[in-house]
């Protein structure tokens, strides 16, 4: 039994803490890119970007080399901290939250861009400082466009396969998250074990859908 929820209860996990990371470095990341018009605007949107199209396993093998125990800051980890990263659960959060991390703020992003200028010039009027005014002014107007990102964000990294296999590894009982484990069941023919994540994955997927969709259907300002 154990063996059977181990993949789910690993995907879970590391999904919330690639989200922990991500969240509030994406949010900032959205909304200093929307209320700015700084020289790097350019290169940190492609930046942003790049995750989303760079195929997953060039993105794992970017890990490995930069991460694994020959590159640059996996040697630091290992030597300095103690700590090896890759091949661990670890790596499996930290190849979930870069894959995550461009949906959150493409989801955000054109939320805040579109918050009315007036009512921040009004918030900083009043006396607030910026972070008051993010919070009780841009956050207040566009929280839902912020939550649906934190959604989908949660579910690219509930599903990803590719940099987790490079950089985390497929070892049962160790990282052997859903996707991982459908991959296996499926070349050793155990499909209706296999079809178990599958359907978690989906029902996941739908209700995230289905959410934003309503989460879209409400969007337009505070409430």
């Amino acid at each position: 039994m154990r063996e059977l929820f181990f993949p789910i209860l690993l995907s879970a996990q590391v999904a919330v803490l690639a989200l922990a990371i991500v969240a509030p470095l994406g949010v900032l990341v959205a909304w200093l890119q929307a209320s700015r018009a700084h020289p790097l605007r350019r290169l940190v949107d492609v930046l942003v970007l790049l995750p989303m199209l760079l195929p997953p396993t060039v993105l794992g093998f970017f890990l490995v080399l930069a991460c694994g125990r020959r590159g640059p800051v996996g040697r630091v980890l290992e030597e300095v901290f103690g700590v090896r990263l890759i091949f661990t659960p670890a790596a499996a959060v930290v190849a979930s939250g870069i894959v995550a991390f461009p949906v959150l703020v493409k989801a955000a992003q054109p939320a805040m861009e579109a918050v009315p200028r007036e009512l921040i010039d009004v918030g900083r009027s009043l006396g607030l400082g910026p972070v008051a005014v993010f919070f009780r002014v841009v956050l207040r107007w566009c929280w839902r466009s912020v939550a649906t990102g934190l959604l989908l964000a949660f579910v690219r990294a509930l599903g990803e396969f590719g940099a987790t296999m490079m950089f985390a590894g497929m070892i049962p009982g160790v990282t052997n998250t859903m996707p991982l484990e459908i991959f296996a069941l499926y070349q050793r023919a155990e499909d209706d074990r296999a079809l178990v994540y599958v359907g978690v994955l989906v029902l996941v997927s739908i209700m995230t859908a289905w959410l934003a969709s309503r989460a879209g259907e409400l969007r337009g300002g505070p409430r």
